[in-house]
């Protein structure tokens, strides 16, 4: 399946990574141009490499992270996450353009735009791999390999809803792209996420000190409105499993023989508690 054409008021979202001027589609959707005359090519897979001058492209998630990430979402495991996110970004009202930050392969923020038919969303990621998928994800997305840790490729100001699903938060920049009436919707595991395959499987465990680390990193830009705790318990063969840790971090800390080792030492059905906080900010005047 081919990409969809850039949509232009998802590119009306963008700032050229060298000069930040805004950027328009160029003839054929074969890339993007800026007012000084910047140029971005895109990709023969869809999306767009939106770089700080000299800075290369993050390794990011890995082609296997990827696939696993595609299939275990796709089969529905992490729906529930999905709906809280829905959620809380159309509590405050309906929001109209979309960033994704550390999107990956654009699942949830596809969902998103399929309940906000006026909405357009961008999806940065440092992977190439993911962000090939999420190209794909919605004729209404753009996808954009990015360091969210940089300078965003993202005009001041043009943002209604930041979305952040278990994935870093650059909080001076997320306020800056962020509309005065705009939201940032962060998604975190909860202490007992995976509760019941950690120790079994040699998982990393969720730090205590997140949650505090995570509005340090916030608060001086973001203010906290509100968080609620979302669980719910999932019964996993054990391909499932293997798809579900394959998907994250724990993925680099293990091999695959240690894994299917462990596993098998588990009953033939897994139970898993998928254990989340959704959390929402909205910017410091």
């Amino acid at each position: 399946m081919s990409a969809p054409p850039l949509d232009p008021r998802a590119v009306a979202l963008l700032a050229c990574p060298v000069c930040a001027a805004p950027f328009a589609a160029g003839p054929g959707d074969t890339g993007l141009r800026c007012a000084e005359g910047h140029s971005v090519d895109r990709a023969r897979q869809g999306h767009l490499t939106l770089l700080p001058p000299g800075r290369r492209p993050a390794t990011g998630d890995s082609a296997e992270m990827v696939a696993d990430r595609v299939a275990f979402l796709a089969a529905g495991h992490y729906d529930a996450v999905t709906a809280a996110l829905a959620d809380a970004v159309t509590a405050p009202g309906v929001p109209v353009t979309l960033l994704d930050l550390g999107g990956g392969t654009g699942h949830h923020l596809a969902r998103l735009l399929d309940g906000l038919p006026g909405a357009v969303g961008v999806v940065l990621d440092a992977s190439r791999y993911a962000a090939r998928r999420a190209a794909r994800a919605h004729p209404r997305a753009i996808a954009v390999v990015a360091d969210t840790w940089a300078r965003l490729p993202v005009r001041d100001g043009v943002v209604d809803r930041a979305l952040v699903v278990f994935a870093p938060r650059n909080g001076p920049e997320i306020a800056r792209v962020l509309r005065p009436e705009g939201r940032l919707v962060v998604v975190t595991p909860a202490p007992d996420h995976l509760g019941e395959i950690i120790a079994p499987l040699g998982l990393l465990r969720v730090d205590p000190g997140k949650a505090g680390r995570l509005a340090a990193t916030l608060e001086p830009h973001l203010v906290r409105e509100g968080a609620e705790r979302h669980r719910r318990t999932l019964r996993l063969d054990h391909a499932a499993v293997a798809t579900l840790v394959g998907m994250g971090p724990h993925a680099r800390h293990l091999t695959a023989a240690g894994l299917a080792a462990s596993l098998a030492r588990l009953p033939a059905d897994v139970q898993v508690t998928i254990s989340v906080d959704v959390t929402t900010y909205r910017r410091v005047p």
